[in-house]
């Protein structure tokens, strides 16, 4: 969730400078990446509500899977600056990290 709100920080009150960051050039209006940025503010939040409510953890999962999909089929049809892979392979190890650290638990418990 901290991954998700800091994204969504830069994303909505940072939004030319981490568009920019993130390798993409000449983007003509704003909306659209600060529409991503309170996506991952409610996304993260969700998370959250999940797991104090229910101790669940599928919304984030089912998340950071959706999220590799997507990044790797931009990568296909040649959309992806550097931060397209770093993200598909970051979101990708938040997912197995949070799939072993929640089976763990429940043993454990």
């Amino acid at each position: 969730a901290l991954h998700s709100y800091a994204v969504g920080f830069f994303l909505l009150f940072l939004t030319a400078w981490g568009v920019a960051f993130g390798g993409w050039e000449n983007v003509t209006t704003l909306f659209f990446p600060r529409q991503a940025g309170i996506f991952h503010v409610v996304i993260a939040t969700g998370y959250l509500i999940e797991y104090f409510r229910y101790r669940g953890v599928v919304l984030m999962v089912s998340a950071k899977f959706t999220a590799v999909v997507f990044l790797f089929a931009m990568m296909a049809v040649g959309d992806a600056p550097w931060a397209v892979p770093l993200s598909a392979i970051g979101d990708g190890l938040m997912g197995i990290v949070v799939v072993w650290i929640h089976r763990k638990a429940r043993v454990q418990g």
